[in-house]
């Protein structure tokens, strides 16, 4: 089953959107203004007051013709017409900061990761990229696995994407996140986290969201094993127990039988 399409507020998520949402945002604003304020003073209709903003020479011929109070309409003209100025330079100097400062760049590279995750079945997410998460990531991708990372953190999120694994950035225990790097399409995932209690709370969204999904959880110790499967883990990983058992055969050596 495919992703549907992003709602508004999934949009909302990305930052050069967000960013430049507000500028557009105002401009729109003024523009409402200025048709409503052009409406009440000067009696016309929203055509003729749309064509005021983009003509505002166009009042004095206007009032050449009709009746009415001219100089305020002129007046309110003066100050709508400047806050377009200045709204469409802060629309310019966002597009140009975000052009120039690599935002719009990360942003088109992100829309292309998500493409190729919407396109991806039968694969890992790895929720953390940490030394655990970094680990199992780099053995599945040995095995030939598709990975999708989940990381909540910038830097270790550009760490990801660096070392060229597909990655989301979000918090894993939000269902959108989940679905954005594929859960519902996913045969595994992992909660790699260093935080018990956050991987379990992966756990339960996740097994919301994808019942036939396996799910992997680390652990710190032992007491944390009998409520990640409770929360639905399949599998329990105490890394520090796995370790140890590994250290242990190592030092009894081939006679250890």
């Amino acid at each position: 089953m495919r992703r549907p399409p992003l709602p508004f507020a999934a949009v909302l998520r990305r930052p050069l959107l967000r960013r430049m949402l507000r500028p557009v945002a105002a401009f729109v604003a003024v523009v409402f203004l200025g048709v409503t304020g052009f409406g009440t003073l000067g009696g016309v209709g929203v055509v003729d007051a749309l064509f005021w903003l983009l003509d505002p020479s166009s009042i004095e011929l206007y009032f050449m013709q009709h009746d009415g109070p001219a100089q305020a309409v002129k007046l309110y003209a003066v100050v709508v017409v400047s806050a377009l100025i200045v709204v469409g330079l802060w629309i310019g100097e966002t597009f140009l900061s975000a052009a120039f400062g690599g935002q719009m760049r990360d942003e088109l590279q992100q829309l292309q990761m998500e493409r190729s995750i919407d396109a991806l079945e039968d694969h890992v997410v790895v929720c953390g990229y940490g030394t655990f998460g970094k680990t199992v990531a780099a053995s599945l991708t040995e095995g030939e696995r598709e990975v999708v990372v989940v990381e909540s953190q910038d830097e270790q999120a550009r760490l990801a994407r660096d070392d060229g694994f597909l990655t989301i950035e979000g918090d894993a225990r939000h269902e959108a996140t989940l679905r954005d790097a594929g859960i519902e399409r996913a045969e595994s995932a992992i909660g790699a986290i260093d935080d018990s209690h956050v991987n379990v709370q992966i756990v339960i969204t996740a097994s919301d969201l994808a019942p036939s999904v396996d799910l992997v959880v680390r652990v710190g110790d032992r007491m944390d094993e009998p409520l990640a499967r409770r929360a639905g883990a399949d599998e329990v990983i105490i890394p520090e127990v796995v370790s140890g058992k590994q250290v242990g055969v190592l030092l009894a050596g081939p006679d250890a039988d």
